[in-house]
């Protein structure tokens, strides 16, 4: 990080821990702020399985750190990471976007029927083939905002939105609805969409401003 201070990628306590899956992803609360990598960038790693009443009994997966730098990856390209711990692999994908301006992305729902599952996926254009970030996938209990996401997309480039929103259970008449959204990223200002489907209506607005 440029200016050298603690940027919380992901941060959960345990007392409100993530319930995960084998081999399923998890979901990223996305930096507070972008990461400008000027220098070598150190993630740090702690990472436990709650495993009975007492902090004591949970088991370590990870702890430790990674470095990166963007002379250790290549631009644009993705690359995958594993990590073994004592009670588990973590498979970390990193990727260095260069020459990018910050996003800050929020989302609203209105109108929107009970049990609710809304996926939403960013997509960055890398060497003209767009590449998938998850963003949110949950249930939505209710109306209301959700978190403010942070990303980083290449300046003169589109930023792509794709949003999923599903009914579970029998009796729905609109099981499934999506919409891709674009967005051309600035330096800064502004732009606000609004789609209203007959699950719900979703209002996305996109802040720029340079990192």
């Amino acid at each position: 990080m440029g200016d050298g201070m603690l940027n919380y990628v992901i941060n959960y306590s345990r007392d409100d821990p993530i319930v995960v899956q084998q081999d399923s992803l998890i979901e990223m609360t996305s930096p507070k702020r972008c990461i400008l990598m000027e220098f070598v960038v150190l993630i740090e790693f702690d990472m436990r399985i709650k495993n009975g009443v007492h902090e004591d009994d949970d088991l370590q997966l990870i702890d430790g750190a990674l470095s990166c730098s963007r002379y250790a990856y290549r631009a644009w390209r993705p690359v995958r990471n594993r990590i073994t711990g004592n009670s588990g692999t973590i498979d970390v994908s990193l990727a260095v976007v260069e020459q990018v301006v910050e996003a800050t992305i929020e989302v609203v729902i209105s109108q929107a029927l009970s049990g609710l599952n809304l996926s939403l996926s960013f997509f960055v254009d890398v060497m003209d083939v767009y590449e998938e970030i998850q963003l949110f996938d949950g249930t939505i209990g209710q109306s209301g905002a959700l978190r403010r996401f942070v990303v980083a997309v290449p300046c003169d480039t589109m930023m792509l939105l794709k949003l999923k929103v599903r009914k579970d259970g029998e009796g729905s008449l609109h099981k499934c609805a999506s919409r891709q959204i674009k967005f051309e990223a600035k330096l800064f200002g502004c732009a606000s969409r609004q789609i209203k489907l007959k699950l719900a209506t979703i209002s996305v607005k996109v802040t720029w401003s340079t990192i």
